[in-house]
Parts: structure tokens; C-alpha cells; sequence
């Protein structure tokens, strides 16, 4: 079976607000899949579900494989020490520890502080610990990098991509797009209750429309432009450059982020 999770005619509701109006899509083993959404649009809901932390109205949600959450918050002892969280999920998981694992994750430097004593980000690598302790097939990480710094942000997706290439699933919820756009094979945008789209980065592009993008730096500044006719555009834009004596520092064209596709889908603008 090439499919870690399968989810069909998923649907939830609170009271009379429908939140899940039938989900339908499939998470392929061995993948980083992103489940994006603006807030409100029900992907929490659904990834709880998913999850098992929540009950659904009707359809069917199979997972193949062990799973590892790591959430944003959670509610450990707040003068619990790292070490001992660790020792006491791997006794609930019957599992043995890895040090190594923990090293990567940045456990040494944490291991004397309680928990309330954490930044949020290492929070996070805690918490990612935890869930990786049982070895899982398919781990979710909630917003896996939020108030991580540059340098352990990149730590992180070497790790998230370690992780793939020894066959786990991940399921990202992240509403950094550069980050989804770097990591995820495949998104799935849910709007209104509904997958609007699930595919490729590319392909997503490709269903938006043939809309470009000049991004042109001068010495006065950089400034970007939208266009659906590349070539009428950028002779313009160089004519006009050229006539007012304006020095070209440099030029790109590309055809969008997926932030500028994702907010023209859902028709609203990310927080």
C-alpha cells in the first residue's frame, strides 16, 4: 500500500458551523505534505481528526503506520526537566532512548532547565523529541520552527529531511510558505471547509495561470512587477529604464511564491 493516510468524505461540524464539508485526499508514504489554510478554514480541525484528538461527524480517515505528534503547545509539568520528559514518554512507548537523535535536537544544552524556564523554540525541539521517541512511520509537526532562529531553523529541515529519506511520512501545518515551499513535495489547501487544491508546487502554478513576475533592483531601490504578457512587459519596463538613465543593478523573472498563489486561491490574505 502506497498510501500513508487516506481520508474520504471527512466532514465535522460545530453546532450549525460546517468546518469539514466532506474531505477527500490521499498522504503518500515516504512524503512531506503540507495542509495549508487561513485561519478559520478547518485545518486544525481536520489534522486533529486525523490525529485522533478529535471526533468527526461521518466519513472514514485510515492511517497506515505509527504515529508521532508534535504540537504547538502541550501540557507538560512546568518544572518538568527535558531528560525526564524524555524518559517518561519513552517508558509510556516502551521504547528505548536515542541519544543521538536527542543531540540532534539540541537536548544537551536544555537538559538542566525545567520547562517553564524554555524559550518557544526550544519548546519546539522538545516537543519534536518526544514525538520521534517512539519511532513512529508518520510523524505531524504543527508549526515545527516557530520561534526558532535562523541557524536552528536550518538544523531543523536537515533533520525533517533525514527523517523522509529513512521512508517516514511527515505532515507539516506551517504558515510559513517559504518553509512549505522548501520542504513539502505536495500541499493541499483547504478553503471553506473544502480542498480547493492538492498537488505540487509547480502544479499549483500551473492551475493559477500564466502570471509573471519582474523583480528589477537599481540603485534607487527594487521594485516588482505582475504581468500575464512577459515579453511586452520587460521590453516596456527596459525602455523606460533605459530613457530615464536608470542602471539595472539586476533582474529576475519567475511566476510566483506559493504565498502569492495561496492568497489569490483563498482569496484572503495570510496573517
Amino acid at each position: 500500500m502506497n498510501s500513508a493516510i487516506q481520508v474520504r468524505g471527512l466532514k465535522k461540524s460545530y453546532g450549525r458551523d460546517i468546518v469539514l464539508n466532506g474531505l477527500d485526499f490521499e498522504i503518500k508514504k515516504g512524503e512531506i505534505f503540507a495542509l495549508l489554510g487561513v485561519n478559520g478554514a478547518g485545518k486544525t480541525t481536520a489534522l486533529e481528526c486525523i490525529e485522533g484528538l478529535r471526533k468527526y461527524d461521518s466519513g472514514t480517515i485510515t492511517v497506515n503506520g505509527k504515529m508521532g505528534i508534535q504540537l504547538q503547545s502541550s501540557s507538560l509539568p512546568a518544572h518538568i526537566k527535558p531528560m525526564e520528559a524524555v524518559r517518561l514518554f519513552a517508558k509510556w512507548n516502551r521504547a528505548k532512548i536515542d541519544f543521538t537523535m536527542l543531540n540532534v535536537s539540541g537536548m544537551k544544552e536544555i537538559e538542566k532547565k525545567q520547562y517553564i524556564q524554555l524559550s518557544t523554540g526550544q519548546k519546539r525541539r522538545l516537543h519534536l523529541a518526544l514525538a520521534l521517541i517512539s519511532n513512529p512511520d508518520i510523524i505531524f509537526l504543527d508549526e515545527p520552527t516557530a520561534g526558532l532562529d535562523a541557524l536552528s531553523r536550518v538544523s531543523l529541515h536537515e533533520q525533517i529531511r533525514k527523517l523522509r529519506s529513512q521512508g517516514k511520512t511527515i505532515v507539516l501545518a506551517s504558515h510559513d510558505m517559504a518553509e512549505v515551499e522548501n520542504l513539502c513535495d505536495r500541499i493541499a489547501i483547504l478553503n471553506r471547509g473544502n480542498i480547493d487544491f492538492c498537488g505540487t508546487a509547480s502544479e499549483l502554478t500551473d492551475k493559477i495561470g500564466e502570471k509573471y513576475f519582474i523583480h528589477i533592483k537599481t540603485r534607487q531601490g527594487n521594485s516588482t512587477f505582475e504581468t500575464d504578457n512577459i515579453e511586452d512587459t520587460l521590453i516596456s519596463l527596459l525602455h523606460d529604464l533605459k530613457q530615464k538613465e536608470i542602471h539595472i543593478l539586476d533582474i529576475k523573472v519567475d511566476r510566483g511564491t506559493l504565498e502569492q498563489h495561496f492568497i489569490e486561491m483563498t482569496g484572503r490574505e495570510t496573517a
